[in-house]
């Protein structure tokens, strides 16, 4: 009896390996989001590490957690780094490519709770007066991994999250839009004020010269 059931239980394990084997060697994560706000007041949200906690979603999830950031916190070469509770873990990233308006990828590595790696990509495209943006997370699955992926798979535990960050950076990049639209105004009020001003005191210095010659 006792050797059946050894050998039933060995069968069971191939089985089990043979099963994890044979899931994805990799993982992809994507959403997408259009946002009422040009690029240029999308980009720099997310292109500096400190802006993004205005709208990252695991910041929420553990506002006390201990940030770290390079100077600058922008641009190529940038890191970031996090150690938090359970729900956010311990991490790092760092910025590999930033192309204003367009593009940023990052490397991203996770130390807690289970050390991995991956890459993470922002992609922004026009979308009518808007632009859209493409949040993506891909790495590659280890036996580990594979196993995990049994029990949830990445997208139904990353996704979710991506989407509530999308939805914020909608917020925080419209708002700035909306900033950057009425300083652009003031700004064009106040240069016109002042060629009026000009005009007039040309004007009148003019209207006083002739004055004078009379």
């Amino acid at each position: 009896m006792l050797k059946r059931l050894a050998i039933a239980a060995v069968a069971v394990v191939v089985i089990l390996v043979a099963v994890i084997s044979m899931q994805p060697a990799t993982y992809k994560v994507e959403r997408s989001l259009d946002m009422s706000a040009p690029a240029a007041a999308v980009f720099p949200l997310v292109n500096d590490y400190k802006a993004r906690v205005a709208w990252y979603p695991w910041d929420k999830l553990d506002p006390n957690q201990k940030r770290t950031y390079s100077e600058p916190s922008s641009g190529v070469g940038a890191s970031y780094g996090w150690d938090g509770n359970d729900q956010v873990g311990k991490g790092s990233q760092k910025m590999t490519l930033s192309k204003v308006n367009e593009r940023i990828e990052e490397e991203l590595h996770f130390i807690t709770p289970m050390e991995s790696t991956a890459r993470v990509s922002f992609a922004f495209a026009p979308a009518g007066e808007g632009t859209k943006i493409t949040w993506t997370l891909e790495g590659d699955n280890d036996f580990m991994g594979k196993a995990f992926g049994l029990v949830m798979s990445m997208d139904k535990m990353i996704g979710p999250d991506f989407e509530s960050g999308l939805a914020a950076l909608k917020t925080a990049s419209e708002k700035l839009a909306a900033e950057q639209a009425a300083a652009a105004k003031a700004a064009a009020e106040a240069a016109a004020a002042a060629a009026t001003a000009a005009a007039e005191a040309e004007k009148l210095k003019a209207t006083e010269a002739a004055a004078a010659a009379e």
